[in-house]
Order: structure tokens, then sequence, then C-alpha cells
């Protein structure tokens, strides 16, 4: 058996010394006479087991899926500790009735004699249901019959309770896949591994499909109908498919379409995406309810280019056609690009891996580019992928379940291999704390790393057609920042120097999805820039917005967080939404002495700086009626130097520092 990566070993030492696994408490009676005393039925067949299993421990793999049934509770445990590319790790779930479900996951070692034991790092849903904080594993497997079966001890301050399980599968999940094909283009499935000269020494000679490469990863494949061919003219006049017409292609042609979660993907293999050439797959499906359920690979696309002088330029278009249809699949199971792990996850800190040999990592990121990558490449996703895949609580991996970016991001970026501009997101503050209330407002630095000059646009951080910015709190969903208006400029080129940079600023707080960051918690903000033919993305920033300091700021938050607020901040001023500017007086009022006062008196002062155009309707909206019909006419309200000069004196200059 293999042994726990000893990076793990001082965690689970200092978990064991806490409250998992006491030797003189072991000693007095939890080892198997324990068990015999616990389990009762069957123990004495487990005994005998036991006496036998040190001397064939070769026999048979023990990694896969267990189970027990009492009465209205149902339980499965997942055991991770041998088999093919082992993540040490043991997960369960827990039902009670309809309703009532735990889901945990455990790091383990090896302990002793077919025993493996570690701390509880994860539980999610009915927590009272599962108190435990670590687990200990003892493996059965009779020569006799070919059981296999595990006794699992639960402990914790106070508490422990071990139960016996038996085998289920050799797999920690069931799903089938359905490809179809539009007419006049090939599906490429499974590819023979040598068939290109760079590849890794030992990688072994085989057909690999992609059915063995999910089945690696953990899953019991299944084909969930006869692979079929969509007529051409299903795609109407135009031969390239857009998201949408592909979304409706799946309802038509995918036989087991249904809004609702299920463990079933939809795979097509077309020519073009509306796109162009530069985009070889897509996992398109985040239209309607339920989300990734489909992916799509485009043939005619720059995947269908082997570079010039390959050695094998055929092999290399088949291999190429392979790794994007299991890196687009990869993405309906919820993984993310390995540079992108660190955007945030519901089920666990996961690290950035930009130099991944993994399905999800893009050949030419890596240093040395896709000849580096495929010589050392083995047809695999990453460890902390197939951790994910295996034992993440199954609403964040199901197809249909957990929405597409909820736990990842920008999958669709298309980053150059040695970008040339870099992007940063960051705050005039040494901490990314916000105080409740407090418009978050962020700075853009568009640097210049690429050794010569760079020609940018002069507005290209203004116009936000060029910006796709992801703002997602911690426990929930992502969501896109919308703002309220969009600016178009004409293009005006600036020569950037090697180290030069532009700055911009963006109003994030609110926008058409209402107010994004107004909750206390803790969020993560990552902005891409579509430059060119490129997309250049920034590291994730994090903040944190504090919870309310007092009665005063709850009752006057129910005002503030409504659009026509968001709106006079977001455009530093208005005239005519009046409610808004009372809302603003009376938090400036109340909350002197809070940043928001800031934010309210600037947005109050600014309009009294100019002579001010409003839109004046003399006999009242009349519904659908004319500007003219209703009488309208523009009005000029006078500069009000004074009202201005008092507003902003005191959201600017009273206090510079907290303005900045």
């Amino acid at each position: 058996m293999n042994e726990y990566p000893e990076e793990f070993a001082p965690e689970l030492d200092e978990a064991y010394a806490e409250d998992a696994f006491d030797e003189a408490e072991l000693a007095a009676g939890d080892g198997a006479a324990g068990e015999t005393a616990v389990l009762g039925e069957g123990a004495v067949e487990l005994a005998g087991e036991e006496a036998f299993f040190p001397r064939w421990p070769w026999l048979v793999s023990v990694s896969g899926t267990y189970g027990r049934r009492r009465g209205q509770i149902d339980e499965e445990v997942r055991v991770d500790i041998d088999g093919r590319y082992p993540q040490y790790a043991v997960s369960g779930t827990v039902r009670m009735g309809l309703s009532s479900r735990v889901d945990w996951a455990a790091r383990v070692r090896r302990t002793g004699t077919n025993t493996w034991a570690g701390a509880i790092f994860y539980k999610d849903g009915a927590l009272g249901l599962f108190p435990y904080t670590a687990v200990r594993v003892r493996v059965y497997r009779s020569i006799f019959s070919g059981q296999r079966r595990v006794v699992v001890t639960y402990s914790g301050p106070g508490i422990r309770r071990s139960h016996l399980y038996v085998w289920r599968s050799g797999t920690f999940r069931d799903v089938e896949f359905e490809f179809d094909t539009v007419a006049g283009t090939t599906a490429i499935t499974a590819i023979q591994t040598h068939d290109h000269p760079n590849r890794p020494p030992g990688l072994p000679s085989e057909s690999l499909s992609i059915e063995r490469v999910f089945e690696r990863a953990g899953y019991r494949v299944a084909k969930s109908g006869g692979d079929g061919i969509i007529p051409i003219a299903g795609a109407g006049p135009n031969a390239r498919w857009s998201d949408m017409e592909m979304h409706d292609a799946m309802q038509a042609y995918w036989s087991r379409f249904a809004n609702q979660a299920q463990w079933s993907m939809w795979v097509l293999f077309a020519a073009l995406h509306e796109s162009g050439t530069s985009l070889g797959g897509i996992m398109f499906d985040d239209i309607g309810p339920n989300h990734r359920q489909g992916t799509a690979l485009f043939n005619d696309s720059f995947i269908n280019n082997a570079p010039g002088g390959d050695a094998s330029p055929a092999a290399w278009v088949r291999r190429m056609k392979f790794w994007t249809a299991c890196h687009e699949m990869g993405h309906a199971f919820n993984l993310a690009h390995s540079w992108q792990k660190s955007l945030g996850t519901a089920w666990m800190p996961l690290s950035d891996e930009p130099e991944a040999r993994s399905f999800m990592n893009y050949p030419f990121r890596v240093s040395g580019g896709q000849n580096a990558f495929f010589s050392d490449f083995e047809y695999r996703f990453s460890d902390g992928e197939l951790l994910f895949m295996r034992h993440a609580p199954e609403r964040f991996v199901q197809m249909g379940n957990a929405d597409w970016f909820d736990h990842h991001g920008f999958e669709q970026a298309r980053i150059a291999p040695e970008p040339r501009l870099k992007l940063h997101v960051r705050l005039h503050r040494d901490l990314g704390h916000f105080e409740f209330m407090e418009p978050v407002i962020v700075e853009l630095k568009l640097e210049n790393v690429s050794g010569e000059a760079q020609l940018v646009d002069e507005k290209i951080l203004e116009e936000t057609d060029h910006l796709t910015v992801i703002l997602k709190k911690r426990g929930g969903e992502a969501r896109q920042w919308v703002p309220f208006a969009r600016r178009c400029y004409t293009s005006k080129k600036t020569a950037l120097n090697d180290g030069e940079a532009l700055y911009g600023s963006l109003y994030l707080a609110s926008g058409l999805n209402g107010w994004d960051l107004a909750e206390p918690g803790v969020y993560q903000i990552q902005v891409a820039l579509h430059h060119h033919d490129e997309d250049i993305v920034s590291d994730p920033l994090t903040i944190r917005v504090a919870p309310p300091r007092s009665y005063d700021e709850e009752f006057l938050a129910q005002d503030f967080f409504s659009e026509d607020v968001g709106r006079t901040l977001a455009f530093n001023g208005s005239l005519y939404l009046g409610q808004a500017n009372d809302t603003l007086r009376e938090v400036a009022g109340k909350l002197s002495d809070r940043r928001v006062a800031h934010h309210c008196r600037l947005a109050l002062g600014n309009p009294y700086t100019r002579d001010y155009k409003q839109l004046v309707l003399e006999g009242g909206r009349r519904g659908m009626t004319s500007v003219q019909d209703d009488d309208g006419a523009f009005r000029v309200k006078k500069a009000q130097p004074d009202e201005a000069r008092d507003q902003l004196m005191s959201a600017l200059l009273e206090e510079p520092k907290e303005a900045v």
C-alpha cells in the first residue's frame, strides 16, 4: 500500500493530538476487539478475515464506494487510498429521510496494518447529523469471497462511534456521456497514445478513449444512447454555431435532455463557432436554469492546424482534438482552468497550478510551451482536480446542479502564451476592509511587461465593453458586475513604454444587478480585459465588508441600498432623483463619522458645480406620449457654488486621507 504524502503529516498530527486517536484509549478496547463489541453481527467473520489479510494485501484494490442503510438513514463512504492516482482521502454522505443530508471529507494517511486515519477538513449540510472531527478506516478483504468491507470509526470531542460498510462499487460516482456530430464533421473520441513521438518516455502504448480518461478519474462511465448525426440544416443558413443554437440543438437531439440535475452530459462535435477559428471548444451550457450539461468541440478551428515543422502533424491534430474534448468535458464537471483555482470555492481552498500537466491546463501556457507540456503529459487530471471530482459534494460536480462559474471563473478566457500587458486590481488602503454601506471602488492598473513599447487605447480602462468583472462572495454564487452605463470612445492610441502603466477606477458597489457588494462578508474580485485577440486576466482581489456597527446603520441601509441611490452614487450625483438625495442627506447627517458619508456628500455637491440641464414635463407624464405632447422642455439650473463648496469641502478636505 502507498503511504500518505508527508506534506500533510503536520496538520494530521495536530488533529490526532487534539481529539482523534488516543493510543491508550485504542489499546483499551477500540481496536479489532472494540469493533467486535460495537458492530455485533458480522464481527466474528471480520476477525477471521483479518487473520488472512496481512498475508495477501495485494489481492485487490480497496478504493471505491461502500455503504450501509439502517431505516431512514443511508450512508455512503468513498475510500481513496490505492488504485490509480490515489488521493489519500475518505469522504462520505449521510442521508436521513428525504430532506436531511450532510457531506464530509477527510485527508488520511496509513497509521497501521490495513488502517488509515485523518482529520475531517470539510463538512456541509445538516451538520447536526455529523458532529465528528476525525475518522479512522480499517479495511477488510476476504480471500474466500473477495468481499471488501470497511469499519469506519468517527470521533470528536467526547464522542466515538464505529460502523461497518459493505462494498458497493469500485468507482466513486456514475456518469453517462452522449456524443453527437454535425454532418460532415468527424468526432475524435479515442487516440493511440504513441501516435505522436513527443510523449513521456514511460507512457504506455494503448488505445485511449474519452470514457477511459474519466473512468481513471474515478467514474463508472456509460453511454446514454447511440451517438447521432445532426443534419447541418439544423444550424440554419449559417454553418457557424452560436451558444443559443447549440443549446437548442442539445434540447432537440440529446436523448437525456431535462431541466434538472443529473449525472449526464451532451458533447457536440461541430465545425466552427460563430466567434471564429480562435475558439477550439466551449462548455456552452450556461443558458437557462441548469448549467454545465453541454460542451462542444470545433474541428475546423486552430486545433486543426499542427505547428509548422511538427514531426507528425496528423497525430498532433488528433491528440489536440482529443485533449480539447476532455478539457471542455472537465469544465462540465465544474473544473476551472489550472491557473484559476484560487478564485475561491465553497468546497475547499485550491491553489493555482500554472505548470500542471493536466487536461485543465493550456499546453502553450507552461514553461517551454506545448512541446514541454506534451513531453510530460500523461492524459490525466491533476491531484487537486481528482480530489474535487471524487470527493466534493455532489451538487458542486454534478451536471445541471451548481451553476457554472459558481466555483470557478473565466472559462472562455483566451490568454496569450507570453502576455505583453499585466492587469492589476488594487485598493488605496492597507487592508481590503470596507465599512458597512461604504461603496466599493477599485483601481485598475494596466502595466506593460513586454520589454518594449506597446500601443494601447487611451480609454481602454474606461470602456466597460472591454472589461468583464466577476464578484464572488465566499459561500455564495459568482456574479458578473453589469454597469449602469457603457461608454464607447473613438480609438486613440498611445505608446506605453516598458514598465509604464495606465490607470482607471471602477465603481463596483452597484449596477444593473443591484448592490452586488452590500452584504457583510468576504468577497473576491477578478477582472478580465479584452485587448485585441487576447484576454488579460487579473489576479483575484479579496475584500471584506464589515457588518453594521449600530441599529441606525441597519435601519438606514433599508433605504440606502436602492437602485436610485446606487445610480446617484455611480454617476456622482443627480438633481432629478430627489428621494435618493434625501436618503444621502440623512445618511451623511446620521453617520457623519463613517466613510459612506464622504460618498454621500460628494454626490450631493457635485451637481451644483456647474449649470445643470434637466428635462421638465410641464404637463406631467401621460403614458406612452411624446415629450412634446407632455409640454416637455429643458430647463437649466444655475450652478450653486456655495452649496457645492459646503458639500465638497466636507467630502474631500476635512479628512483627506479618508477621502482618498
